[in-house]
C-alpha cells in the first residue's frame, strides 16, 4: 500500500473509530477538497462511495463501507460494522440504493450485472455484490476488505457500486444455495452514495 492509499485508509479507519465510539453515529472521513468539476474527493484525489450501514427493525448493528480508489486503478471496499451478533454474517451489495422498508426488502434482490450464478467472491460463478461473510468477534466488531478492478465509482456503467445498498444478513452465506447463499433476513441496510 502506498502513501496515498495509506492515506484513505486512515481516513476510513478514523470514520469508523468515531462511528464506533462513546455511542455516537457514524460520520463520514472529513479530509475532503472539492474538484474542479465540484464533486467532493477524499485527499487520495479519487471520487469515493460511502454507505452508512443502518439497522433494520429490532437490530443494533451499525457501521460504514467506503469503496475508495487506488493508484493502479481498482477500488478498495472497506466495509466496517459494529453492534452485531457474534459469528459469521452475510455481506451483499443489493440492486436498488433504497433502505425505505423494515426488513430491507426494498433494496432488492443481490446486484448481478453480470446475471451468474451466487457463489464466492472471486471463485466463478459468483455476483459482483457477493461480498462473503464478516466475521463478527464477541465486541460485535467485523471487517471485509475488497480489492478489485471489477467495480467503478460514479461512472453510471452497468459495473458501477453507486445508487446500489449493501446489506449484512442474520446467517453466514453458504456460498452454494441459489440466488441468496441462504444468508437468511436482512439485519442492516445502507445505499452507496457518491461522494
Amino acid at each position: 500500500m502506498n502513501k496515498r492509499e495509506t492515506v484513505g485508509l486512515v481516513l476510513v479507519m478514523a470514520a469508523f473509530a468515531a462511528a464506533c465510539g462513546g455511542g455516537s453515529q457514524p460520520t463520514a472521513p472529513t479530509e475532503k477538497v472539492t474538484a474542479s468539476d465540484g464533486q467532493t474527493q477524499l485527499e487520495t484525489g479519487g471520487v469515493y462511495g460511502e454507505a452508512m450501514i443502518e439497522p433494520l427493525a429490532g437490530q443494533s448493528i451499525k457501521g460504514m463501507a467506503i469503496f475508495a480508489p487506488t493508484d493502479d486503478g481498482k477500488v478498495r471496499l472497506t466495509l466496517d460494522v459494529s453492534g452485531a451478533p457474534a459469528g459469521p454474517l452475510a455481506a451483499h451489495i443489493h440492486e436498488h440504493g433504497d433502505c425505505s422498508a423494515p426488513d430491507g426488502s426494498s433494496a432488492g434482490p443481490h446486484w448481478n450485472p453480470t446475471s451468474d450464478d451466487h457463489g464466492k467472491w472471486e471463485h466463478s460463478p459468483f455476483h459482483l455484490g457477493d461480498l462473503g461473510n464478516l466475521t463478527i468477534d464477541a465486541q460485535g466488531r467485523g471487517q471485509v476488505e475488497i480489492v478489485t478492478d471489477r467495480w467503478t465509482i460514479g461512472t453510471g456503467a452497468a459495473n458501477d457500486v453507486v445508487g446500489k445498498s449493501i446489506i449484512v444478513h442474520e446467517k453466514a452465506d453458504d456460498f452454494t444455495t441459489q440466488p441468496t447463499g441462504a444468508a437468511g433476513g436482512r439485519i442492516a441496510c445502507g445505499v452507496i452514495a457518491r461522494k
